[in-house]
């Protein structure tokens, strides 16, 4: 049987220093009117990000012969074709995106995701799809979770163009390095490091943390599910995030946060490192094949919408420092810090009042990823309150009568799916099997409502105290702040804060507190009148006109405070048997 010809991508560098790729894309025996598309979006990030608007002038050809390509969308091209003679489509496309999303270029890296660059051309999305690159300068290396084509250089290989747009390509001369987990080689390419960078125990943490999640998933029987992963880490001077695919991750972080040659511990900025690859490595099951039902194909041209990202984000978010702890990589008290940040970053939010994370799920597409000054007055993160529901779950579990755990429902669901699509139905009923039906309807409620989790009493049974640190100046003031060259401005007005009560406004410029200038927000308690430490007087600038505010400071036991957990004093036996199981695994 003659195997199916593939589709194919020759990607050139066709100016680095003007940040274009030259994408000429061959699609054998084409249809009579060949249809061409681009997506507007890439899973995993929920927002419609218009990639097409990068790409230049499409032209097409049948041998010597033009053909006549029309745009009738703005993502979208038909091509008038004559015969089964393969269509050769060539554009350019502009690349100058730092993010994980899309797609860069100049004479330093390049970097890449096929949704930004390669078309679709339809009706052909079941064939084998080829990526051969060419052009690139001396030195430069290549590195993708794609399948390489056996002597064919820098040619790689998907079963499809689902499989295609989820194996991003990272270009240029960047560090690399490798280790086996599970029986399976990892790689780690690190670009824009600096020469202190100790890469040696970048892979000997991240080792540990594969290791720890593939005994989870599978508890030690078989071989995760990809023959070979790779994190693709960009280092900046500021930045931060990922995006998962099926066998690799695309990482952005702070190049001071890498670890240094020489230093031994475990600064925060290294700490919060180690979170995203966790984060990102549990993806590989929970999102990536552990999906939602609606997820099963996904849909490029417009937004793909599923209320249950509180427990594809949420739960990966509550697991990601989990195993950090797990993998001795941070101690009980680190970690407790870390997810008391998190309780405060939800609690310290009025939008938890007024959205629940199955909304904000559905939402992320117009709300979530396109935050600006009113957000946390009405947004709940799915991410942050999803992984505070998997806790307050995790501990419901555990502390029952008929004990259980979350780590069993992930597996259990894992098994009975055979890693496939699921929906919130299944995720209650494999809950009821383990925990009963009260607390699958707990569950439910505790998602689509917007009530505060019952968190404190939960902790209590593992033998940790919830309380309360001093609050911040700002969070007794009910605002958020950005500073910049001496000049303080008001980001965002919380609800029911002493800021909003006052009249302050997003954009307002601080000028002056009680009649002395504010360079700095920090020194504002330095200006607080001590006769009466509760009135002060704000001088702002507000579209280039100068208004006083007067305000009432709330005290700090009415202010938000921040969230503090620690061990109880004398917990009973049970208690830290329970925690050392939960922290443990």
């Amino acid at each position: 049987m003659t195997p199916n010809p593939s589709i194919h991508y020759r990607i050139a560098i066709a100016d680095a220093h003007a940040h274009r790729f030259e994408v000429t894309l061959t699609v054998p025996a084409p249809e009579e009117r060949q249809v061409l598309s681009l997506p507007v979006w890439i899973p995993g990030s929920y927002l419609v990000r218009e990639f097409s608007r990068h790409l230049g002038a499409v032209s097409a050809r049948q041998g010597p012969r033009e053909v006549e390509i029309h745009q009738t969308a703005k993502n979208r091209w038909e091509a008038d074709c004559v015969g089964r003679a393969a269509l050769v489509v060539t554009c350019t496309v502009y690349a100058f995106d730092t993010s994980v999303r899309a797609a860069f270029l100049d004479a330093q890296r390049g970097f890449f995701n096929g949704t930004g660059l390669c078309l679709r051309a339809h009706g052909k999305e079941h064939l084998p799809h080829r990526v051969e690159l060419t052009g690139l300068p001396a030195g430069w290396q290549v590195a993708t979770g794609m399948a390489p084509v056996e002597g064919g250089g820098e040619v790689y290989e998907s079963a499809d163009y689902d499989e295609l747009v989820d194996h991003p390509f990272e270009l240029g001369p960047f560090w690399r390095g490798e280790f086996v987990a599970g029986g399976v080689t990892h790689e780690f390419v690190v670009a824009g490091a600096l020469p202190v960078f100790d890469g040696e125990r970048l892979l000997r943490d991240t080792q540990r943390i594969c290791e720890a999640q593939i005994a989870f998933w599978h508890c030690n029987k078989g071989k995760p599910p990809m023959g070979r992963y790779v994190f693709m880490l960009n280092c900046v001077d500021d930045g931060y995030g990922g995006l998962e695919h099926r066998a690799s991750t695309a990482l952005i972080a702070a190049r001071r946060d890498l670890p240094r040659l020489g230093q031994t511990d475990v600064g925060d900025g290294y700490v919060k490192l180690l979170g995203l690859i966790s984060h990102e490595y549990f993806h590989t099951w929970n999102v990536k094949r552990l999906r939602p039902d609606v997820f099963a194909r996904y849909d490029y041209e417009q937004e793909n919408y599923t209320d249950l990202l509180w427990f594809f984000e949420g739960f990966t978010s509550y697991y990601d420092d989990l195993f950090l702890v797990r993998a001795g990589l941070i101690d009980e008290s680190r970690y407790l810090k870390l997810i008391a940040q998190t309780f405060t970053q939800v609690l310290s939010a009025p939008g938890r009042k007024h959205q629940s994370v199955a909304r904000s799920s559905l939402e992320a597409w117009t709300k979530y990823y396109r935050q600006d000054e009113n957000t946390p007055n009405a947004v709940v993160s799915y991410y942050a309150k999803g992984a505070m529901v998997a806790l307050a779950l995790d501990l419901s579990l555990r502390g029952a009568e008929r004990a259980s755990s979350l780590d069993e429902l992930m597996r259990g669901l894992w098994k009975d799916t055979g890693g496939g699509p699921v929906s919130e139905e299944r995720i209650l009923a494999k809950l009821a099997d383990l925990g009963g039906e009260a607390l699958a309807q707990t569950l439910s409620t505790w998602v689509h409502g917007t009530e505060d989790l019952p968190l404190p009493q939960l902790l209590e049974r593992m033998g940790l105290r919830w309380g309360h640190d001093k609050p911040t100046l700002a969070q007794r003031l009910g605002v958020r702040v950005t500073e910049a060259d001496g000049v303080v401005t008001v980001k965002q007005v919380l609800l029911e804060g002493a800021g909003l009560a006052a009249g302050l406004s997003a954009g307002d410029e601080i000028v002056a507190c009680n009649g002395w200038r504010v360079r700095k927000f920090e020194d504002l308690p330095l200006m607080l009148n001590p006769v009466d430490p509760q009135r002060l007087s704000l001088l702002v600038t507000r579209d280039q006109r100068m208004l006083t505010l007067s305000m009432a400071l709330p005290t700090q036991d009415s202010a938000a405070r921040p969230v503090c957990l620690g061990p109880l004093d004398k917990a009973p036996a049970r208690a830290q048997s329970l925690r050392r199981a939960w922290l443990g695994g």
